[in-house]
């Protein structure tokens, strides 16, 4: 009699445990919208009707490429993603949130000039996290978010789920 048991294998990639889409704030989106109009003078010369169509184009072109490219921070497979960038949640210390004055100032002059720094106007929160590879030479990554507590909890749940895996 053969054995028909395949070994369980886990899952390739799970659903993200956290996911942001650091999208511009509707200022800016409403900003980058002022370029149908623009677009629509252009092309009034030859056909009104065609003007407002490649203007109402072109402006909804614009606010759809700012979402589509702007950078994603995601806690994955025990691993941070903040836009190209990846990093193992295991070389990250705790994850410190700041608002308010504190993250100003984390943005502004407490900016780590050796650390790896995604960061958003119009965006509020800030985590820091403290890189403690030693053959990185990037001392900490500091990430704005909307969310800056449900982001470190995620990390610091990730990074539990790493070690409990380990023992």
């Amino acid at each position: 009699m053969q054995n028909t048991q395949r070994p369980v294998r886990e899952p390739a990639s799970t659903a993200p445990l956290y996911r942001e889409r650091l999208s511009p704030s509707l200022w800016i989106l409403g900003s980058a919208a002022v370029v149908a109009p623009m677009a629509s003078l252009v092309f009034v010369q030859i056909d009104a009707a065609l003007s407002l169509a490649i203007g109402l184009a072109v402006g909804v072109a614009v606010v759809a490429g700012l979402i589509a490219l702007s950078p994603v921070i995601e806690v994955r497979d025990g691993e941070l993603r903040a836009g190209r960038a990846h990093i193992d949640v295991s070389l990250l210390g705790d994850p410190v949130t700041l608002t308010d004055e504190d993250a100003r100032t984390a943005r502004g002059t407490g900016l780590d000039p050796r650390g790896w720094h995604l960061i958003r106007g119009g965006i509020a929160g800030i985590v820091v996290l403290p890189n403690s590879d030693p053959d990185d030479p990037v001392t900490s990554w500091t990430l704005s978010s909307r969310t800056p507590d449900r982001l470190a909890a995620a990390v610091r749940h990730e990074q539990l789920r790493l070690r409990s895996r380990g023992r």
